[in-house]
């Protein structure tokens, strides 16, 4: 007789140091409680993650596989061998939801692939809820990820993204690395008209959480030290 075949199960984390049960549901405690075997951005701050929600838990009972920029992609597919055992697999991103502008991508597409289930528990989605807090049309958006990193070439794509929201009604999202979050709000306000909309969604659900929307005109004058700190930056021309 053949073993049932395990899931996929897609664990989303917390975005920063706050308390895991004030941002997560149960069912991500029951999850982790079940699960033994997990695909991890950074085994350290995973087992920590695991901890803080299962404190019981035997760390010496984990199986851990990792999935960042050094793995071999020929490896990823025998990451899902133990699923085909009948036992669940966990998916563990570094920060907020997996799969989504994170690597464990790759693994889901695999898992559907290999015609695995694949079972999504709810969390906190930065991207979502910077949609969500922004006032602007979430109807239609786009996630655009990172902005080049030459400075004339961000610029030129500020502004590709600024005529695409105008043309399209359509709320335009991307991320920066943290540390040059400053100079992205800089560029920002450069280059954007001084009617368009920006928001910044920073810190989110950590205490240090704000979000704020308004023109450009008003960030030339009211503007926010961002250094170091997870934000989401949205823009909508009207």
């Amino acid at each position: 007789m053949s073993l049932p075949t395990g899931k996929l199960y897609l664990i989303p984390t917390t975005m920063g140091e706050s308390n895991p049960m004030d941002v997560l549901p149960i069912t991500v405690k029951n999850a982790i409680d079940a699960i033994d075997i997990y695909i991890v951005e950074n085994e350290k701050t995973a087992r920590r993650f695991i901890k803080s929600i299962c404190p019981d838990k035997k760390q010496a009972t984990l199986k851990l596989f990792p999935l960042n920029k050094h793995t071999d992609p020929t490896d990823l597919p025998a990451y899902l061998d133990d699923i085909k055992k009948g036992k669940n697999i966990g998916l563990i991103s570094e920060a907020g939801c997996p799969g989504v502008a994170d690597p464990g991508a790759e693994i889901v597409g695999l898992a559907h692939q290999q015609n695995i289930q694949v079972v999504p528990l709810v969390g906190p989605s930065s991207i979502l809820m910077a949609i969500m807090s922004s006032g602007m049309n979430g109807q239609s958006f786009a996630f655009n990820g990172y902005l080049p990193i030459d400075k004339s070439e961000r610029k030129k794509e500020i502004k590709r993204l600024e005529q695409l929201s105008e043309r399209h009604n359509q709320t335009q999202a991307f991320i920066e690395t943290p540390y040059r979050n400053n100079k992205m709000l800089e560029d920002l306000c450069q280059t954007l008209h001084d009617s368009t909309l920006l928001c910044v969604a920073c810190d989110i659900t950590l205490p240090t959480e704000f979000i704020k929307t308004q023109p450009i005109s008003q960030w030339k004058k009211n503007s926010a030290d961002l250094h170091k700190r997870p934000a989401l930056f949205v823009i909508h021309k009207n």
